[in-house]
Protein backbone atom coordinates (compact mmCIF):
# COMPACT_ATOMS: atom_id res chain seq x y z
CA UNK A 1 0.00 0.00 0.00
CA UNK A 2 1.13 3.38 -1.18
CA UNK A 3 0.34 4.65 2.58
CA UNK A 4 2.83 2.61 4.49
CA UNK A 5 5.24 3.34 2.33
CA UNK A 6 8.21 5.74 3.68
CA UNK A 7 7.59 9.80 1.64
CA UNK A 8 11.18 8.86 0.15
CA UNK A 9 9.91 6.14 -1.11
CA UNK A 10 6.53 7.51 -2.02
CA UNK A 11 7.90 10.15 -3.67
CA UNK A 12 10.23 7.82 -6.11
CA UNK A 13 7.76 5.66 -6.99
CA UNK A 14 5.24 8.95 -8.18
CA UNK A 15 7.96 10.59 -9.89
CA UNK A 16 9.19 7.36 -11.77
CA UNK A 17 7.87 6.56 -15.10
CA UNK A 18 4.42 4.21 -13.84
CA UNK A 19 1.19 5.87 -14.63
CA UNK A 20 0.22 5.12 -11.11
CA UNK A 21 0.10 6.32 -8.45
CA UNK A 22 -0.01 10.09 -10.22
CA UNK A 23 -1.94 12.87 -10.08
CA UNK A 24 -5.43 11.55 -8.31
CA UNK A 25 -3.38 10.05 -4.95
CA UNK A 26 -1.80 12.97 -4.76
CA UNK A 27 -4.96 15.14 -4.89
CA UNK A 28 -6.39 12.61 -1.67
CA UNK A 29 -2.56 13.32 0.21
CA UNK A 30 -3.03 16.95 -0.68
CA UNK A 31 -7.01 16.18 0.89
CA UNK A 32 -5.24 14.43 3.92
CA UNK A 33 -2.78 17.55 4.45
CA UNK A 34 -4.87 20.10 4.62
CA UNK A 35 -6.90 18.17 7.37
CA UNK A 36 -4.10 17.25 9.48
CA UNK A 37 -2.95 20.79 9.14
CA UNK A 38 -7.00 21.56 10.70
CA UNK A 39 -6.31 19.02 13.39
CA UNK A 40 -3.10 20.40 14.35
CA UNK A 41 -4.56 23.82 14.77
CA UNK A 42 -7.36 22.50 16.85
CA UNK A 43 -4.58 20.83 19.16
CA UNK A 44 -2.18 23.72 19.47
CA UNK A 45 -6.26 25.74 20.61
CA UNK A 46 -7.21 22.89 23.31
CA UNK A 47 -5.72 23.76 26.71
CA UNK A 48 -4.67 27.08 26.57
CA UNK A 49 -6.61 29.41 28.87
CA UNK A 50 -6.96 32.32 26.08
CA UNK A 51 -9.43 29.61 24.20
CA UNK A 52 -11.02 27.97 26.90
CA UNK A 53 -14.15 28.91 25.32
CA UNK A 54 -13.87 27.10 22.23
CA UNK A 55 -12.14 24.25 23.59
CA UNK A 56 -15.15 21.82 23.88
CA UNK A 57 -16.26 22.82 20.06
CA UNK A 58 -12.37 22.33 19.07
CA UNK A 59 -12.21 18.90 20.65
CA UNK A 60 -15.08 18.19 18.72
CA UNK A 61 -13.93 19.41 15.25
CA UNK A 62 -10.61 17.50 15.80
CA UNK A 63 -12.42 14.51 15.79
CA UNK A 64 -14.24 15.09 12.71
CA UNK A 65 -11.05 15.92 10.95
CA UNK A 66 -9.68 12.94 11.66
CA UNK A 67 -11.75 11.41 10.67
CA UNK A 68 -11.49 13.37 7.07
CA UNK A 69 -8.05 12.99 7.42
CA UNK A 70 -8.69 8.66 7.04
CA UNK A 71 -11.33 9.25 4.69
CA UNK A 72 -8.72 10.88 2.42
CA UNK A 73 -5.77 8.61 2.92
CA UNK A 74 -8.02 5.60 2.38
CA UNK A 75 -8.69 7.15 -0.89
CA UNK A 76 -4.64 7.58 -1.46
CA UNK A 77 -4.29 3.92 -2.58
CA UNK A 78 -8.42 3.14 -3.55
CA UNK A 79 -7.44 5.89 -6.55
CA UNK A 80 -4.28 4.00 -7.54
CA UNK A 81 -6.52 0.29 -7.84
CA UNK A 82 -8.81 1.65 -9.63
CA UNK A 83 -6.48 3.05 -12.05
CA UNK A 84 -5.10 -0.67 -12.35
CA UNK A 85 -8.26 -2.00 -12.77
CA UNK A 86 -9.00 0.70 -15.61
CA UNK A 87 -5.63 -0.60 -17.32
CA UNK A 88 -6.58 -4.20 -16.26
CA UNK A 89 -9.68 -3.83 -18.34
CA UNK A 90 -7.95 -3.04 -21.39
CA UNK A 91 -5.68 -5.53 -20.95
CA UNK A 92 -8.80 -8.01 -21.94
CA UNK A 93 -8.90 -10.52 -24.84
CA UNK A 94 -10.32 -8.43 -28.08
CA UNK A 95 -10.74 -11.42 -30.71
CA UNK A 96 -13.81 -12.13 -31.08
CA UNK A 97 -16.77 -10.06 -30.58
CA UNK A 98 -18.14 -11.62 -27.70
CA UNK A 99 -14.83 -10.70 -25.70
CA UNK A 100 -14.93 -7.53 -27.34
CA UNK A 101 -17.87 -6.36 -25.78
CA UNK A 102 -17.37 -7.55 -22.45
CA UNK A 103 -14.19 -6.15 -23.01
CA UNK A 104 -15.94 -2.60 -23.88
CA UNK A 105 -18.64 -3.40 -20.67
CA UNK A 106 -15.47 -3.88 -18.09
CA UNK A 107 -13.73 -0.45 -19.62
CA UNK A 108 -16.92 1.53 -18.89
CA UNK A 109 -17.23 0.28 -15.51
CA UNK A 110 -14.05 0.15 -14.51
CA UNK A 111 -13.56 3.99 -15.97
CA UNK A 112 -16.97 5.07 -14.10
CA UNK A 113 -15.63 4.03 -10.87
CA UNK A 114 -12.27 5.95 -11.09
CA UNK A 115 -14.27 8.94 -12.05
CA UNK A 116 -16.17 8.70 -8.82
CA UNK A 117 -13.48 8.13 -6.51
CA UNK A 118 -11.59 11.82 -7.00
CA UNK A 119 -15.47 13.11 -6.93
CA UNK A 120 -15.37 11.42 -3.53
CA UNK A 121 -12.22 13.49 -2.73
CA UNK A 122 -13.73 16.79 -3.98
CA UNK A 123 -17.05 16.42 -1.66
CA UNK A 124 -14.50 15.61 1.47
CA UNK A 125 -13.01 18.40 0.76
CA UNK A 126 -16.27 21.03 0.98
CA UNK A 127 -16.47 18.68 4.69
CA UNK A 128 -13.19 19.42 5.47
CA UNK A 129 -12.94 23.25 4.48
CA UNK A 130 -15.91 23.73 6.63
CA UNK A 131 -13.73 22.86 9.17
CA UNK A 132 -10.67 24.49 8.33
CA UNK A 133 -12.80 27.68 8.86
CA UNK A 134 -13.80 27.44 12.27
CA UNK A 135 -10.08 27.14 13.22
CA UNK A 136 -9.57 29.61 11.07
CA UNK A 137 -11.77 31.65 12.82
CA UNK A 138 -12.32 30.79 16.51
CA UNK A 139 -8.27 29.16 16.77
CA UNK A 140 -4.89 29.95 17.88
CA UNK A 141 -4.01 32.67 16.35
CA UNK A 142 -0.68 31.85 16.32
CA UNK A 143 -1.53 29.30 13.92
CA UNK A 144 -3.30 31.56 11.54
CA UNK A 145 -0.49 30.67 8.79
CA UNK A 146 -0.90 27.03 9.21
CA UNK A 147 -4.99 27.33 8.63
CA UNK A 148 -4.43 28.75 5.49
CA UNK A 149 -2.12 26.45 4.06
CA UNK A 150 -4.51 23.72 5.41
CA UNK A 151 -7.13 26.01 2.94
CA UNK A 152 -4.94 25.77 0.14
CA UNK A 153 -4.01 22.56 0.48
CA UNK A 154 -7.55 21.35 0.50
CA UNK A 155 -8.58 23.01 -2.51
CA UNK A 156 -5.24 22.02 -3.86
CA UNK A 157 -6.84 18.81 -3.43
CA UNK A 158 -9.84 19.65 -4.83
CA UNK A 159 -8.89 21.11 -8.17
CA UNK A 160 -6.89 17.54 -8.55
CA UNK A 161 -9.56 15.35 -7.96
CA UNK A 162 -11.56 17.49 -10.31
CA UNK A 163 -9.04 16.82 -13.53
CA UNK A 164 -9.12 13.75 -12.74
CA UNK A 165 -12.87 13.46 -13.00
CA UNK A 166 -13.07 15.15 -16.14
CA UNK A 167 -10.04 13.35 -18.00
CA UNK A 168 -12.39 9.86 -16.88
CA UNK A 169 -15.94 11.22 -17.83
CA UNK A 170 -13.92 12.02 -21.45
CA UNK A 171 -13.43 8.30 -22.00
CA UNK A 172 -17.04 7.28 -21.02
CA UNK A 173 -20.25 6.68 -23.33
CA UNK A 174 -22.95 6.98 -20.93
CA UNK A 175 -23.91 10.55 -21.65
CA UNK A 176 -26.42 11.13 -18.80
CA UNK A 177 -24.02 9.85 -16.21
CA UNK A 178 -21.15 12.64 -17.55
CA UNK A 179 -23.67 15.13 -17.87
CA UNK A 180 -24.75 15.20 -13.96
CA UNK A 181 -20.76 14.57 -12.79
CA UNK A 182 -19.74 17.27 -15.04
CA UNK A 183 -22.34 19.16 -13.47
CA UNK A 184 -21.50 18.04 -9.89
CA UNK A 185 -17.88 18.45 -10.07
CA UNK A 186 -18.32 22.33 -11.61
CA UNK A 187 -20.40 22.99 -8.68
CA UNK A 188 -18.19 21.56 -6.28
CA UNK A 189 -15.14 23.53 -7.95
CA UNK A 190 -17.28 26.97 -7.18
CA UNK A 191 -18.31 25.60 -3.61
CA UNK A 192 -14.98 24.76 -2.62
CA UNK A 193 -12.90 28.27 -4.31
CA UNK A 194 -15.60 30.11 -2.06
CA UNK A 195 -14.74 28.45 0.80
CA UNK A 196 -10.99 28.47 0.59
CA UNK A 197 -10.71 32.19 -0.77
CA UNK A 198 -13.07 33.15 2.93
CA UNK A 199 -10.50 31.34 4.87
CA UNK A 200 -7.73 32.94 3.39
CA UNK A 201 -9.43 36.39 3.91
CA UNK A 202 -9.68 35.40 7.63
CA UNK A 203 -6.11 34.03 7.89
CA UNK A 204 -4.54 37.39 6.32
CA UNK A 205 -6.63 39.48 8.68
CA UNK A 206 -5.50 37.85 11.48
CA UNK A 207 -1.67 37.75 10.35
CA UNK A 208 -2.26 41.31 9.29
CA UNK A 209 -4.17 42.61 12.17
CA UNK A 210 -6.97 44.16 9.97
Amino acid sequence: MLTEKSLTKFLDELASNSPAPGGGSVAALAGALGAALTSMVANLTIGKKKYLDVETEMISLRSKSEELRKAFTIIIDQDTEAFNKVMEAFGLPKDTDDQKALRSTAIQEATKEAALIPLRVMKLVVDALALTKIVAEKGNSNSASDAGVAALMLYAGAEGAALNVYINLSGINDQEFVGWHTDEVATLQRTCKHKSDEILGIVQRKILKK
